[in-house]
């Protein structure tokens, strides 16, 4: 038995139930809701029901995409593995570098809004609780994320199993409650133009609403680095990463149509994240306490998405240090649980880091609207990056089972979909709803520039000295495991 082959990551730890909510919860489904979603109204108005199942059709393209290459390529290494497989290893090796890098910043994004949630609630409710004192909780929430994550998959997948149900189940009965309440009110209207906001008429008010409601689909690939410790992968990470996408896309188009009747379509443009006008509002001024309910909801759905994206990028990590792309130490497991606990390690001190830098270095909001741009103008290019991914592995490696609309025309809808959505959030004005981004937030781009910069040197140096590593990015280490070495990566004795 190969030395490599014997520290692997533990096979077999997971099922269906807890990958299918590892991509639920990196997409933060509570908080898209209340949080990112609205921010579609002030374009679409009443008709963002419309502009959400748009956005929903438009995601579902790249899902299949993602869905196709995990069921071909089950690799803890995912979207690099697939890069690197459908186009090139050099492509490969330079999505997996800005994968890693915007999936570890994930955590401190979460911790941030965890952190200035919590406190600006509680001193709504008791003015003597610091509306400053935002930190406490952050660095709470990063060592619960720890340690979930130093106690193997098994756990972290089972306890972002257990956020995710109660995070939807609290929307679903509040969305619920509030098509009751809405009584005559309630009407299809809402998947029309007829209530798009003042100045974004017709169908360009749904357009610009879906391309903002886009961004909060994102995460429903995080499925896939598991599937190297997920029973029958190929399987099972199909259904994950569509079931996630089109389950939470449904949730989505249901929350936002009952918060658009019982709010009235006519004026939801004016409906946001905070105030009176937004979800714990509406909760607050109309369902007494229930709006408790609905703000721990939200805390919960950060500490998710942050112990789901945590397990992307130290799995990932894992993935390119085991073929010493990334330093070695990386691809370091525990004797006993299997988790790479030298990437949870250096994952919370870029956690912890991040958010006391940049949330005493500027403000925890601006910190988080920072974050969140470098974040999502990165996975967005790798979206679509792994759109062509999916028709080149099929053009190139899968002839015989080539799908010309399920292997082409879908990655082509996917790219066309998700272009807009990467100039909106880099905040290039090519359309008059994209706003231009302004000083800190603005640093996001020269901030992405930077790093892949680096990865660009960091490949070049590699394919002069080491070629061959930068050729592994495209192997699949899920395919040379025999009965004896998954015995012996679960701690079992072969048979």
């Amino acid at each position: 038995m190969s030395g490599e082959a014997a520290a692997g990551l533990r096979r077999d730890a997971v099922g269906l139930r807890e990958v299918l909510f590892q991509s639920i919860t990196a997409m933060a489904p509570a908080a898209a809701v209340a949080a990112s979603i609205p921010a579609g109204a002030a374009f679409a108005g009443g008709s963002l029901p419309l502009a959400v199942l748009i956005a929903l059709v438009a995601c579902l393209f790249t899902a299949s995409c993602v869905a196709e290459l995990a069921r071909k390529l089950p690799a803890a290494g995912s979207v690099a593995t697939y890069a690197a497989q459908g186009l090139h290893p050099a492509v490969g090796f330079l999505v997996g570098w800005g994968y890693v890098f915007v999936e570890a910043l994930v955590p401190p994004l979460l911790l941030l809004q965890l952190g200035f949630t919590a406190a600006g609630t509680l001193h709504d409710e008791w003015a003597s609780c610091p509306a400053d004192l935002w930190w406490p909780w952050a660095l709470a929430g990063a060592a619960v994320i720890a340690v979930a994550g130093y106690l193997g998959v098994r756990a972290s997948a089972r306890f972002g199993t257990v956020l995710g149900v109660f995070e939807i189940a609290v929307f679903l009965v509040f969305a619920g409650w509030l098509i009751i309440r809405a009584g005559g009110h309630n009407t299809l209207s809402v998947f029309g133009t007829a209530h798009t906001a003042d100045g974004y008429g017709g169908v360009s008010g749904v357009f610009a609403g879906s391309v903002y409601t886009v961004l909060a689909f994102a995460g429903f690939e995080a499925a896939a680095p598991l599937a190297e410790e997920t029973r029958d992968p190929r399987r099972t990470m199909h259904r994950a990463v569509l079931g996630a996408a089109l389950g939470i896309g449904v949730f989505y188009v249901v929350t936002t149509y009952a918060m658009s009747v019982y709010y009235g379509p006519g004026r939801f443009a004016s409906f946001g994240a905070a105030g009176e006008a937004s979800w714990e509002g509406v909760a607050r001024a109309s369902f007494g306490l229930f709006w408790v309910l609905v703000f721990l909801a939200v805390v919960n759905s950060t500490i998710a998405n942050a112990n789901a994206c945590a397990n992307v990028s130290t799995r990932t990590a894992f993935a390119l240090a085991r073929i010493r792309v990334l330093p070695r130490v990386l691809a370091t497991l525990h004797p006993r649980y299997r988790s790479p606990v030298a990437g949870i390690a250096v994952q919370t001190v870029v956690a912890v880091g991040a958010v006391l830098g940049l949330g005493f270095g500027y403000d925890p909001v601006t910190a988080f609207l920072l974050l969140a741009t470098v974040i999502v103008t990165v996975v967005i290019g790798v979206y679509i990056v792994v759109n062509l991914a999916c028709a080149g592995y099929f053009l190139r490696r899968g002839r015989p089972s080539l799908k010309p609309v399920r292997h082409l025309l879908l990655p082509l809808l996917g790219v066309v979909a998700f272009v807009p959505a990467l100039l909106t959030a880099a905040g290039l004005p090519v359309f008059d709803f994209v706003t231009k981004l302004t000083a800190p937030v603005s640093y996001a781009g020269p901030v992405v520039g930077v790093w892949m910069a680096i990865g660009v040197v960091v490949l070049l140096v590699l394919i002069r000295r080491h070629p061959e590593r930068i050729a592994e990015t495209a192997r699949v280490h899920f395919e040379e495991d025999t009965p004896a070495t998954v015995a012996a990566q679960n701690g079992a004795p072969p048979r």
